[in-house]
């Protein structure tokens, strides 16, 4: 029985990122650079999160905690993304925001289960940011963007 619900856990899991991936190269992406060429610019854990759609370990990131006035960017092609002040403590471990930039962000439905959002991509080179849930504050949008601080770069308002 374990074995089973291993291969099944295994497939599920490995047909839901193929069917992201896809999605993302579907996307018509403005950026675009080999494998061997991201690797030589990221970081081990950004490229896990940017480019295989990784998570990296709550609570880890410096800018899970930073409410500086300023401006998220995307780490791999500092595209902007969120605003500082659409940024809220969710209690997750992951820097939150309630909107987006409009246009910089693409979605794709790589998870059929509910439970992981939506996942959220950089719109101009496809990295993967994280996931956007319906769980966000009422008085705003009801969104929660919750991103990876590692795909993020901060640039602080002058």
């Amino acid at each position: 029985m374990k074995k089973i619900l291993i291969i099944l856990l295994f497939t599920i899991i490995y047909n839901c990122n193929s069917s992201a991936q896809k999605q993302v190269e579907r996307l018509n992406l403005k950026i675009t650079k080999t494998e061997a060429e991201w690797r030589q610019q990221l970081t081990e854990l950004e490229y896990y999160v940017i480019r295989e759609a990784g998570t990296e370990r709550a609570f880890s990131s410096p800018l899970n905690n930073n409410y500086e006035e300023g401006l998220y960017v995307c780490k791999a092609c500092e595209t902007p993304l969120f605003k500082s002040e659409h940024k809220f403590n969710s209690g997750t471990g992951w820097p939150s925001f309630d909107r987006e930039i409009k246009g910089n962000i693409a979605y794709t439905n790589g998870n059929t289960n509910s439970f992981y959002g939506v996942e959220e991509h950089c719109a101009n080179c496809g990295g993967h940011l994280g996931h956007v849930f319906n769980d966000g504050p009422r008085d705003t949008t009801g969104k929660r963007h919750c991103i990876n601080g590692v795909a993020l770069k901060f640039i602080p308002k002058e």
